[in-house]
């Protein structure tokens, strides 16, 4: 919100959710957009052998909770349009990047004439899978065997559902929409 608010844009916000691994959810085999966009890990998928049972419950819960996490954010507002536009896409940062893959995918289908990634750090990996799909700005690139977001931050927290809607409310009335 405060990268729209500097830029005099519009903020819109796309709910996407990473397909946990089984039995390490800090992996993942995929991720998933509210808009049904979605994207398989296959390297992750053959390496941990991880059965089309296991991908089809983890991608049922996983689409379910989008669907509901994208109906409390935004209610029945239809997306902005994007046709012709930079979108600018915000993240905390990238590990392996299947989430923002998968966002930069969803972004694609509103036609916006360039996508750009903003992230204040990235893995090596994360950053490398996607620069492939989009321009990616970060402040730092961590080559780390073990690499964990809530490394480069000295107050990690996840945010609530609650604290997202009274943002997202603010917002609205700041830019009367």
């Amino acid at each position: 919100m405060e990268l729209a608010t500097a830029l005099h844009a519009d903020l819109d916000i796309i709910v996407c959710r990473k397909l946990a691994l089984p039995m390490n959810p800090e992996g993942g085999l995929g991720a998933v957009a509210d808009d049904g966009t979605s994207i398989l890990n296959e390297e992750v998928i053959l390496k941990d052998g991880i059965s089309r049972d296991q991908i089809e419950y983890e991608s049922n819960q996983i689409k379910l909770n989008v669907k509901q996490r994208s109906l409390k954010y935004k209610g029945e507002t239809p997306p902005l349009s994007l046709a012709g536009k930079v979108a600018i896409v915000v993240d905390d940062g990238l590990a392996s990047g299947i989430t923002m893959t998968v966002a930069v995918e969803a972004v694609k289908h509103r036609r916006p004439k360039e996508i750009v990634v903003a992230v204040p750090v990235a893995s090596a990996t994360g950053f490398r899978r996607v620069s492939s799909v989009a321009r990616v700005i970060t402040c730092a690139v961590a080559s780390m065997p073990k690499y964990y977001l809530a490394d480069f931050y000295r107050n990690w927290r996840d945010i609530s559902d609650q604290e997202v809607i009274h943002s997202l409310e603010q917002w609205r009335q700041r830019h009367r929409f």
